[in-house]
């Protein structure tokens, strides 16, 4: 059975990874006014009576798809994307971003392409791109790779951090359109190693070919998500649902945990995927399984807010059990 760790990529010691360079970096909060720890999806700094929030992201091993495809003019919208839905989970609105593209060669045709995909994320998320830099490294970098930086702001009296979360408060998630810019490894190895299939091989019940469906930028949830915040709801928590699944949502509040228990019927791909032999329980670990973000609100609010949005749906509620709790599509139940 091939798993995420098995196909290259171990959550768990990126985990470690992670909290060795935030435990060294801890220092220097100090000096300045930061609001947010180091571990939620974007870090905050008070200035006056509002805060700047910031996060960093990349495109990762999607690129090797558009390799594939030699078709790099989605890969900046992931980019972006993935940068400017973290952005919102602190209740900011992005604002701008700078990029670094790093190539083994410089291409100036591909370079063209992946400009387009990133004027058109900046579009989608209305942010600037104010300024980026690009590395010609053939001693490190086979091929490419492509990251972000972005800020944005937001009064301190409205940051949203996840610490008001209570018990019975509802999960709210907002649809995915396909496999995002996460797990594409595990994908990759499941569908074209294990699997057999091409690249180039019609998806299941789709016009689309597999590599197109992997391709499919990463839903930028800027519009949706900045509008519902400028509305007097209580909302309590916001989570991008990334590489990690519905594990995701621990990011938010210690001592609570998640009862998924009304996920929509997830996308072909996914079935694809776990159809080559990934037991559902990875599944659910790795990918988001047809849910990209989550809104976790009072529930006196939730049929206003489930009126003000498109593709979403009461997914589950909090409880007081520090575990996640999900009902997968065959209706089987795992914990986390």
């Amino acid at each position: 059975m091939v798993t995420y760790s098995q196909s290259g990529v171990d959550i768990s010691l990126e985990e470690d990874t992670v909290s060795k360079i935030a435990s060294k970096l801890k220092s220097t909060l100090k000096f300045r006014d930061i609001i947010t720890d180091s571990g939620h999806y974007a870090a905050l700094v008070r200035l006056g009576d509002k805060a700047i929030a910031m996060s960093t992201d990349g495109v990762g091993s999607k690129i090797l798809i558009a390799e594939m495809l030699d078709k790099y003019d989605t890969i900046g919208i992931d980019c972006i994307a993935m940068v400017v839905n973290d952005i919102l989970c602190v209740g900011a609105e992005p604002i701008a971003l700078v990029d670094y593209l790093a190539v083994e060669t410089p291409n100036p045709e591909t370079a063209a392409e992946i400009a387009d995909g990133l004027v058109k994320g900046a579009e989608l998320s209305k942010i600037s791109i104010i300024g980026g830099e690009t590395a010609s490294l053939p001693d490190i970098i086979n091929g490419l790779d492509l990251a972000g930086t972005g800020i944005g702001f937001v009064d301190v009296d409205k940051i949203i951090t996840g610490e008001n979360i209570s018990s019975d408060d509802v999960l709210i998630g907002i649809k995915s359109n396909g496999i995002h810019s996460n797990g594409l490894s595990l994908a990759r190895k499941a569908i074209l190693d294990k699997g057999g299939f091409d690249i180039n091989d019609k998806m299941p019940n789709s016009d689309l070919t597999i590599g197109e469906e992997l391709l499919k930028p990463t839903e930028i949830y800027v519009e949706p998500i900045v509008s519902l915040l400028k509305k007097d709801f209580n909302i309590k928590g916001l989570a991008h649902i990334t590489g990690g699944g519905f594990t995701n949502l621990n990011r938010l509040k210690d001592g609570v945990g998640f009862n998924i228990n009304n996920l929509p019927e997830p996308h072909e791909i996914f079935k694809l995927i776990y159809n080559q032999g990934i037991s559902i329980e990875e599944m659910y670990k790795v990918f988001n399984m047809g849910i990209g973000f989550v809104i976790i609100a009072d529930s006196k609010d939730v049929d206003d807010i489930l009126n003000h949005l498109d593709n979403a749906y009461k997914i589950g509620n909090v409880i007081s059990e520090n575990k996640i709790l999900i009902k997968t599509f065959e209706g089987k139940e795992i914990e986390y």
